[in-house]
């Protein structure tokens, strides 16, 4: 862990790509990685380096540091709790990644935060700001994974009634991609939920013909 501390801080894409499969292997072996949790302010170095790879223009970057995340949460699985807030943010600004490749990623990874590490509600409190995102393609991505939360999880660990408020908000994004996918995530919470969501619509003016 010392070595992966101090590597993953290097900025050469090349170097990041092959610490990015050494750290993959070592995480995948737990002999090897039984080491991981012995001094925690080391692995917190760890994982806010590996956040910021997540954040690199260059979308291989990306993807490992998203594909090393994923690894990590196998491995730490509860115990990853503590990053959710610091890996987050960074997931909801690579839900609009240009690369269709990153943005599933992304939501993967949070999907996966919410089987591993925290319950999908504690996930949620802190994703729905993303409803507000200056990027139009991670409001449309935030829609979509509370759709494959929905599909994943069902309506019972999650309190509908703090997000449906953010979709009907959406109805009037001034980009389409936003608009349509509020109203597939809102179709989804109806099938889940049935005739309350049509009360709560109602209540919020949301026209009938709506």
């Amino acid at each position: 862990m010392d070595y992966f501390c101090d590597q993953v801080q290097q900025k050469d894409v090349g170097r990041r790509m092959q610490v990015g499969q050494e750290l993959l292997e070592y995480l995948g072996d737990p002999v090897r990685s039984s080491d991981l949790e012995q001094d925690q302010q080391r692995l917190d170095k760890v994982i806010d380096e590996l956040t910021g790879w997540v954040n690199s223009s260059n979308f291989k970057v990306a993807l490992l540091g998203l594909d090393v995340l994923f690894a990590f949460v196998n491995r730490l699985s509860g115990r990853f709790k503590s990053y959710i807030g610091t890996v987050l943010l960074p997931l909801i600004d690579r839900m609009g990644d240009a690369k269709d490749q990153v943005r599933e990623q992304a939501q993967n990874l949070i999907l996966k935060l919410m089987d591993e590490a925290a319950p999908p509600m504690y996930i949620w409190e802190r994703l729905a700001v993303g409803f507000k995102h200056k990027n139009y393609r991670s409001r449309e991505g935030v829609c979509l994974c509370l759709i494959a939360t929905l599909n994943t999880y069902g309506a019972q660990p999650l309190i509908l009634s703090k997000l449906v408020p953010h979709l009907c908000t959406a109805f009037g994004d001034s980009h389409s991609q936003v608009r349509d996918a509020a109203i597939v995530a809102i179709v989804e919470v109806y099938r889940h939920v049935g005739e309350k969501v049509r009360l709560d619509l109602t209540k919020r003016g949301i026209p009938p013909g709506r």
